[in-house]
């Protein structure tokens, strides 16, 4: 996998990407953790929405997954699951509801108290999970109710690390308007302004470095 520079990119900054990056060609800084899907140029994609398995679900879980409000309502009333009952892969209703893009649950669990920062078996949260489906009006549920954006997955990855991958610039933007840490490095050393340069996200490295991403960091 070749690195070419941005659209909206300085030569200089184009050299210091390719001369950063000489060892880690062909290597997509996500790996395989994020059920992705080859292409025959061997970039890792997304794969948005049908995130989650309605056979890995249970009766509260599915319930939300489809976007039934009522039955999630009187599984709660009834005391037959919890508010953050966890399926096998340690889900919540919220990651599951998020992951579907099902906004109606997602308010009914944010007004009775659910907890916002609680992780999956790959740790990851249920804006993690938002944003990785790509359903932006539930991310932004979670932002409104104070989910922290800074959480960091297994692999290091951080809420803007998947909207900078996911080339959802509107998000990255509502991401860093709520104190996502611009900086943050993954394990393979990128912060969201070089994984932007290394992926040729051109309007999302606009957006970065608007945002003051600092660019004199991008080589240490």
């Amino acid at each position: 996998m070749e690195l070419e520079e941005s659209s909206c990119l300085t030569s200089d900054y184009a050299t210091e990407l390719q001369s950063s990056q000489q060892s880690k060609k062909g290597i997509s800084p996500f790996g395989s953790s994020i059920n992705p899907v080859r292409e025959s140029s061997h970039r890792i994609n997304f794969q948005p929405g049908n995130c989650i398995r309605n056979e890995d679900l249970g009766k509260i879980h599915k319930a939300a997954s489809i976007g039934n409000v009522a039955k999630v309502l009187q599984v709660l009333l009834l005391g037959k699951s919890g508010l953050n009952d966890r399926d096998k892969m340690n889900r919540t209703e919220l990651h599951v509801a998020c992951a579907n893009g099902r906004s109606a649950v997602v308010t009914l669990l944010l007004e009775r108290k659910c907890l916002l920062s609680l992780c999956d078996n790959e740790k990851r949260t249920a804006l993690m999970k938002a944003i990785e489906c790509q359903e932006e009006e539930c991310a932004t549920l979670l932002l409104e109710h104070g989910a922290d954006p800074n959480v960091m997955d297994v692999c290091g990855k951080t809420a803007l690390r998947y909207a900078v991958f996911c080339q959802n610039v509107s998000l990255a933007a509502k991401l860093l308007s709520y104190d996502a840490y611009i900086e943050a490095r993954h394990k393979d050393d990128l912060t969201p302004l070089l994984l932007a340069l290394h992926e040729r996200r051109g309007q999302m490295v606009e957006v970065l470095v608007k945002k003051e991403a600092n660019i004199h960091r991008l080589i240490r």
